[in-house]
C-alpha cells in the first residue's frame, strides 16, 4: 500500500501502473533508544501511518502513542510533514507522554470475556493511537483501548473544539486496540459493525438512525494466522468513495456481502501485510480531500 499519499492509490507493476507516491524515510528500528525514564532494545516498523497521524480538515496531528517501542515512529514521516506544512497544512503534535511506569497497570492480565473491561494503560497522562479513531465529516468516533485512555479522548475533544464532535465507542473485546476492525463508516447513513467486538445495540446516539451492516465471518488463511492482527483484519478495508471499497482478495464472503449492500468491491492481494499489524486502512492515510466539510449524523 502507498502510505501518506495525496490521493489513495495502490502500487502495481507493468506499463499501466501508477508512479510511486511519497514515501517515509527509511528507518533503522533495530537500534535501541531511550528517554530519561526508560529504554527499549528496538522500535517496531514504519508501516502504518494511520496509527500515528490523525488528519482533521487541514490539520495533521501527531498522536501521543502509549507504546514505548513506537515513541519515535513518526520521525521517518517528518520530511513529508514538513512538505505538507510548507504547502499550507497545519501541523500539531499532541503533548508527548513521558510513558513512565505509572502509565501502565503493573502485573496487568487481559480480563476474560465475562468480566468488565479494564485496560493496560492508566490515566497518568493523555495517550491515544490515531487508529482508535474513525473520522466522518464533523464527527469522530473514538474507542478506548489498551493504547487509548479517557484523558486521550478528552484531550482530542478539547483540542478540536465545538466544530467537531468526539463520540466514545465502548468495546467488549478484552484485547481492544484500534477501531478499524470494529466500526467502519462506509457511506452517509451506513456503518459496518463487527458484532464480536461491539454491541450493535449500544452504538452512540449519533449512529442510531444509520443502517448497521454486519460482516460475514472472515476467511482465515495460513498467511493471516502468522500476522499480528485478529481474524477480523478482513474488515480492515479502504473506502475509496461511497461506492468503491478495497477488500483483501481472499475474503470472498465479504466481497459478496458488499455487493449485496450495493457497493463495488475492488479485490486486492494484501494479506502478507498483516505481519505488520495492519491492512488497507492501516497502511494508508488520506491527506487531501475534495469537497466541503459536512455533518452526516
Amino acid at each position: 500500500g502507498v502510505a501518506l499519499r495525496g490521493r489513495v492509490s495502490l502500487r502495481g507493476s507493468g506499463a499501466g501502473a501508477p508512479p510511486p507516491g511519497p514515501r517515509p524515510d527509511p528507518p533503522d528500528f533495530s537500534r535501541p533508544f531511550a528517554t530519561p525514564g526508560w529504554s527499549v532494545p528496538n522500535g517496531m516498523s514504519v508501516a502504518n501511518p494511520r496509527d500515528l497521524l490523525l488528519v482533521v480538515g487541514d490539520e495533521m496531528i501527531e498522536v501521543p502513542m502509549a507504546d514505548r517501542n513506537r515513541y519515535f515512529e513518526v520521525w521517518p514521516y517528518r520530511n513529508l510533514l514538513t512538505e505538507y506544512f510548507r504547502g499550507g497544512a497545519r501541523w500539531t503534535a499532541a503533548p508527548k507522554p513521558r510513558l513512565t511506569d505509572d502509565q501502565y497497570h503493573p502485573g496487568y492480565e487481559v480480563p476474560p470475556w465475562s468480566e468488565d473491561m479494564r485496560f493496560f494503560v492508566t490515566e497518568a497522562e493523555p495517550v491515544f493511537d490515531a487508529a482508535d479513531i474513525m473520522r466522518c465529516g464533523r464527527d469522530l468516533f473514538m474507542e478506548r483501548s489498551h493504547v487509548t485512555n479517557r484523558l486521550g479522548v478528552e484531550w482530542l475533544r478539547r483540542h478540536l473544539g465545538p466544530e467537531y464532535r468526539v463520540h466514545e465507542i465502548v468495546s467488549r473485546y478484552p484485547r481492544a486496540m484500534h477501531i478499524d476492525t470494529s466500526l467502519l463508516p462506509l457511506a452517509p447513513g451506513r456503518v459496518l459493525v463487527n458484532p464480536e467486538f461491539l454491541d450493535p445495540d449500544s452504538l452512540p446516539e449519533a449512529l442510531r438512525s444509520w443502517d448497521v451492516l454486519i460482516p460475514p465471518d472472515p476467511v482465515i488463511t495460513p498467511v493471516m494466522q502468522r500476522g499480528l492482527m485478529s481474524r477480523w483484519s478482513s474488515v480492515n478495508v479502504l473506502m475509496l468513495d461511497p461506492e468503491h471499497v478495497v477488500v483483501e482478495r481472499s475474503q470472498t464472503p465479504l466481497m459478496e456481502a458488499f455487493e449485496s449492500w450495493g457497493f463495488e468491491p475492488v479485490p486486492c492481494s494484501f494479506e502478507h501485510y498483516t505481519v505488520f499489524g495492519g491492512s488497507f486502512h492501516c497502511a494508508t492515510l488520506d491527506i487531501r480531500r475534495r469537497g466541503t466539510l459536512e455533518s452526516y449524523v
